[in-house]
């Protein structure tokens, strides 16, 4: 005879076998983020109920990324895929085509307060002392109608039952090039904290037994945020009046700039794939003979060698490398977000400080 007990165990394994996923015990869900900062972010909030893949790795430009097959499978298989927006990722929508996603999309910069970027006619050498702002509601963004988020379908900020077709028309613009918003808000620790929100909801949405160790993650990185965020103000605050100027390699710290009262100067544009015209150095080469820039920076992304002839015609030294849009190696000295900031900070106030 068949022990009641034997029965009993026979029917549990059976009843946990129709049980939906998210609610079997320990297994992780299947996140993908775009690039490294964001992979960073999403590691923090996630901890251990997630299985993280980053498509664009440390020290990878993902301005200039091509999708491969493997990438491909991973967002296939992903429950969650997390990406900064702002047509940011301008290879994304065919990605998505081609893996047929069907899972949770988590737009890490909705609610930001993005800077409008007029395609370089306003501006002097891409230095952008003055930006009109563009504040990302969550509801329709029925008020700014030439940049509206509609069709991610955020009128119930859910973060993840958007549709996909925000990421149309990249294919006129090489598959690269950016929209008319700055897309590098994570150089702002505060509009850092905007994506860790997020990237907490998205993850609570997914997974909701893990929302409660979630939504902890987000409260102390938030925390680090903020002490990071002291801590670059009061760096930034004590440099002279007369050296708040920063040249680099291609327009990504504009939302440094703001939070900060520095200006930004770069041959390129947002991308690091635009071309500098020869107008556009020749002015910036100009400016930085009458000001008396002493210092350029280069980038880990970014090709230096326009940067490296620019400094050699005006007599300026390289103060250092910044780190705009990927992480360092494990190893270097910008291994995760935080480090980064600290690092692009400290290089700076060392410089211009000096």
């Amino acid at each position: 005879m068949i022990s009641r007990r034997l029965l009993l165990t026979t029917a549990l394994v059976a009843a946990s076998a129709t049980l939906p996923a998210s609610v079997q015990a320990d297994e992780p869900i299947k996140v993908v983020a775009t690039f490294s900062i964001l992979g960073d972010m999403v590691g923090v909030i996630g901890g251990d109920a997630i299985e993280l893949t980053t498509l664009v790795g440390p020290q990878g430009d993902a301005h200039v990324y091509s999708p491969t097959p493997q990438a491909a499978a991973a967002v296939s298989d992903a429950d969650v895929l997390v990406i900064n927006g702002l047509e940011f990722e301008g290879w994304l929508e065919r990605l998505m085509e081609a893996a047929s996603f069907d899972g949770k999309l988590v737009v890490a910069t909705d609610g930001i307060e993005a800077i409008a970027y007029d395609d370089h006619d306003d501006h002097d050498a891409h230095g952008h002392d003055d930006h009109a702002e563009h504040k990302h509601d969550d509801h329709g963004h029925e008020d700014h109608a030439e940049h509206k988020h509609d069709e991610h379908g955020h009128d119930d900020h859910a973060h993840g039952e958007e549709k996909h077709d925000d990421h149309a028309g990249h294919d006129d613009h090489a598959g690269h090039n950016h929209g008319a918003f700055d897309p590098h808000a994570w150089l702002s620790p505060t509009l850092a904290m905007t994506y860790v929100d997020n990237i907490a909801a998205g993850l609570a949405h997914a997974a909701p037994e893990g929302a409660s160790a979630f939504y902890e993650n987000r409260a102390a990185y938030s925390a680090e945020l903020e002490t990071l965020n002291a801590d670059i103000t009061a760096m930034m605050a004590a440099l002279p009046e007369d050296r708040r100027t920063v040249v680099t390699s291609h327009d990504a710290f504009q939302y440094f700039a703001r939070d900060y009262g520095l200006t930004f100067m770069a041959p390129q544009g947002l991308s690091t794939e635009s071309e500098a015209s020869a107008k556009d150095v020749a002015e910036l080469i100009e400016f930085m003979r009458a000001e008396g820039i002493s210092a350029v920076f280069v980038e880990n992304i970014a090709d230096g060698r326009l940067l490296e002839q620019i400094a050699t015609e005006t007599g300026a030294g390289i103060g250092g490398t910044l780190f705009p849009g990927a992480l360092s190696k494990e190893d270097g000295p910008a291994a995760t977000y935080l480090d980064l900031m600290r690092h692009n900070a400290a290089t700076i106030a060392g410089v211009l400080g000096s």
